[in-house]
């Protein structure tokens, strides 16, 4: 296109806005107009200028206050800085109900409403927006659209947009449905993000609930509502649902070969939470020897954290196919034994008791289902062998080191009663003397 297209079409939108500002500049009902504009404005910046304060100690809620109705409060005190041009443009609707009533006509009024709703939009996107997401489309969209309707130029873009069609192949859609779609997709999957992020806070609070049937809970809201939201997208870009039918087979298809290893660690982990054989929180440890707390589930895989700070990601299919050992199981007790050894000149009638009461005295060592219990193990080379065997909540490494410290209990009251632990020992025979 050249140059004199370009002023040609430029042309088409610039004279009749000439043609209306020298219209309205030499108008009396427009002058009269341009003062009901700047009335409504000063009153409604005096009125907005009372009402804030009252309104802030009205809605302002003490700072420990953490009731529902609180959260309201202070979620109605965000929208205050949105009074002025409220009360501008209810005043400026007032006005323009005056001047079409006595000179017939209200453009240029009607133009100053328009432009009140455009600073209402900008202050709620500078202002009172928070979410980065949200600030984005504000932004990009919301400020936009407001700037248009004040020019008046809003029918004039969307009828460009519906007029401007784009073909792919066989398919062809407008450019207004492409931004409909990129606008409604972009505010219904941030909607559904914050949906799940609220349900999902809301079942973990639920503690009568078991960790599984929670994770589960959890999982299903979010497909339903992100399924939910997709086809709320669906029926807004005007794509019949039925041609899903063949999208479906494709997907069935692509399960059956390509992707048929996702769609088992999916139902792995369906069943896992189903069963609740394994679940946040448990220490478990595989066949394969990956051992670890679980310390996520997730569609495809579950995160074990080991002792030393690192994380591995297990598929659930290796839960269901291969042998699983859960130490834990939600606070199941464990046991563990001690070993040690004392002298032949030790009166062995006196270890059980003594070492078991050392040993009970632990504030982690359980009574059920079996108190601390000390066993005679052999007769060895050096001494005579001993294990404690105890019963603890949890698991023998990371933060605690409950062998260890049993270990030292049984030191203590070793060293306390005068018995001694032998030193490796061996008795050697020489036959036939030394040599001279």
């Amino acid at each position: 296109m050249d140059m004199t297209a370009l002023l040609e079409q430029a042309r088409v939108y610039t004279d009749p806005a000439t043609e209306l500002a020298m219209k309205w500049l030499s108008s009396p009902a427009a002058w009269s107009q341009f003062g009901l504009l700047i009335l409504a404005f000063l009153a409604a910046k005096v009125v907005a200028g009372r009402m804030t304060p009252s309104i802030n100690r009205l809605l302002s809620p003490d700072a420990e206050n953490q009731s529902p109705l609180a959260q309201a409060r202070r979620f109605l005190l965000i929208f205050v800085p949105l009074l002025l041009p409220i009360f501008a443009y209810a005043f400026t609707a007032i006005g323009e109900q005056i001047t079409a009533s006595v000179f017939g006509s209200s453009g240029v009024i009607a133009f100053g409403k328009r432009v009140f709703l455009f600073l209402a939009a900008r202050i709620l996107v500078r202002d009172i927006i928070t979410d980065p997401f949200l600030k984005v489309i504000g932004k990009f969209v919301l400020v936009p659209v407001a700037a248009l309707y004040a020019l008046g130029l809003l029918d004039t873009v969307s009828t460009f947009l519906n007029e401007f069609i784009i073909r792919l192949g066989n398919i062809s859609f407008s450019l207004m449905a492409l931004v409909r779609g990129l606008i409604a997709g972009s505010l219904l999957f941030w909607l559904g993000r914050w949906s799940n992020d609220q349900s999902s806070h809301f079942l973990n609070r639920q503690e009568e609930l078991r960790p599984a049937t929670r994770q589960l809970a959890v999982k299903t809201a979010e497909i339903v509502i992100f399924g939910a939201a997709f086809l709320l997208l669906m029926s807004i870009m005007g794509i019949n649902l039925s041609t899903l039918a063949v999208l479906g087979g494709a997907i069935g298809v692509g399960l059956g070969f390509g992707l048929q290893k996702i769609a088992s660690n999916f139902i792995s982990g369906v069943i896992l939470l189903l069963e609740g054989q394994a679940t946040v929180g448990d220490f478990v440890e595989l066949d394969g020897g990956e051992a670890g707390t679980i310390v996520k589930m997730t569609a495809r895989a579950i995160i074990l954290e080991t002792f030393d700070g690192r994380w591995i990601v297990v598929p659930n299919e290796d839960f269901i196919v291969t042998r699983v050992t859960n130490f834990s199981d939600q606070g199941s007790a464990n046991r563990y034994e001690a070993e040690f050894s004392v002298s032949y000149d030790t009166d062995i009638n006196l270890i059980p008791d003594m070492v078991e009461a050392a040993v009970q005295a632990h504030p982690d060592v359980l009574m059920e289902p079996y108190p601390a219990d000390c066993e005679l193990r052999s007769f060895g080379d050096s001494g005579i062998n001993f294990a404690v065997e105890f019963w603890v909540n949890g698991i023998d490494d990371g933060k605690h080191k409950y062998t260890s410290q049993v270990l030292f209990l049984i030191w203590n009251v070793l060293k306390e009663n005068n018995i001694e632990i032998p030193y490796p020992q061996r008795v050697v025979e020489i036959k036939g003397g030394f040599p001279k």
